[in-house]
């Protein structure tokens, strides 16, 4: 594989507020309001110490002036950061520097960003909408980059034989999603579109473990979910595709860390990037092998993880203002329907870098 460097535009950004609120962050994930994309049967695990959302590790991250350990966060469908924990490229290059790197496995967003939070990680990805929650929930988060994953890589779903054509016609139906997701700006966007109000349906707020059964048995009428989940309803149980993202949302990948571990460590971010640049340059150009990799690791068969990569993007890219002004538009429609409890700026946590 031959390496390639980018790097990333800069851009100015205002002071990011410091608060780290627990309380606000359980009372979030009590009510439910966010920070999942859940890969079903994963559980939290670490290659070093587990992550633990435990007040002293806020002061750490704070107090490090430089960081002697790169702690990543990632999910085993978070393609890039799994390749690059597999291929174990980052370790020699920051290892020249006296620099370790840890990966720490989460089954979900949430865990990850309030790890992220109490200053237990370094660096973790995400879909749209979580890291909106986090910020709302006081996390002290910076974007540092973004992946442009696709609009057709998350869709809603029914059954081969539902009488449903149309989203209009949704209403009034059961439709199964994992709240706060990057799903969940989808269907607030297919309704809008379709005429129809947030409240016109009925929302059953599953992860994907708990959604699928229910999509199957047909418990709930529609089911709204992601690559490749979705490819895998697709091929196993031959679902259908009512209305994917194509025209009504990006479906962006965000790439996330704190404002004290980018200030104090922007070196260690951009060999990170560099390298993960590097291997999204290759999942691009080799989507079978990373079909069977990913067939290894989440158990899905490697026709439905196929069509996933048939129509997913890759690419580590800096956070201009276009992509600023679709995450400001998520969080204002989020305010709006009262599933955030206040206004954010999403263009006071980018990364100067």
């Amino acid at each position: 594989m031959q390496r390639k460097h980018h790097h990333l535009s800069t851009f100015s950004v205002p002071r990011l507020s410091r608060r780290r609120s627990l309380q606000t962050f359980a009372y979030l994930f009590v009510t439910g309001l966010g920070l999942s994309t859940a890969t079903a049967g994963c559980s939290p695990t670490s290659e070093s110490s587990a992550p633990t959302a435990s007040p002293a590790a806020t002061s750490s991250q704070d107090s490090a002036a430089s960081a002697k350990t790169l702690r990543i966060g990632y999910q085993k469908s978070s393609t890039a950061l799994n390749l690059l924990k597999t291929k174990q490229s980052l370790e020699p290059k920051l290892g020249k520097d006296g620099i370790s790197v840890t990966w720490n496995e989460f089954a979900a967003g949430p865990q990850m960003l309030e790890a992220l939070n109490v200053g237990s990680i370094d660096f973790a990805y995400t879909g749209e909408t979580p890291p909106v929650f986090a910020q709302a929930a006081g996390a002290p988060l910076v974007y540092v980059a973004y992946e442009p994953v696709g609009p057709a890589a998350e869709a809603i779903l029914v059954q081969s034989d539902s009488p449903i054509q149309s989203v209009a016609e949704l209403k009034g139906k059961r439709v199964a999603l994992n709240k706060g997701s990057n799903v969940h700006y989808l269907l607030v966007r297919a309704l809008e579109e379709a005429g129809l109000k947030y409240t016109d349906i009925e929302v059953a707020y599953l992860p994907p473990g708990d959604a699928r059964p229910a999509f199957e048995q047909k418990s709930v009428d529609a089911w709204v979910i992601w690559d490749p989940f979705q490819a895998a309803a697709e091929t196993a149980v031959n679902a259908r595709i009512l209305q994917d993202g194509q025209g009504l949302v990006e479906n962006r990948g965000f790439f996330l860390s704190t404002k004290s571990f980018t200030e104090n460590n922007p070196a260690i971010v951009r060999s990170l990037l560099d390298e993960l640049n590097t291997i999204s340059d290759w999942a691009k150009a080799n989507p079978s092998e990373v079909s069977a990799f990913l067939n290894k690791e989440l158990g899905i068969d490697k026709a439905a993880l196929d069509k996933a990569e048939s129509r997913r993007g890759y690419g580590v890219k800096p956070m201009d203002a276009t992509v600023i002004e679709g995450q400001q538009k998520i969080a204002d429609t989020f305010l709006e329907l009262n599933l955030i409890p206040q206004k954010i700026d999403i263009a006071s946590v980018i990364w100067n870098g």
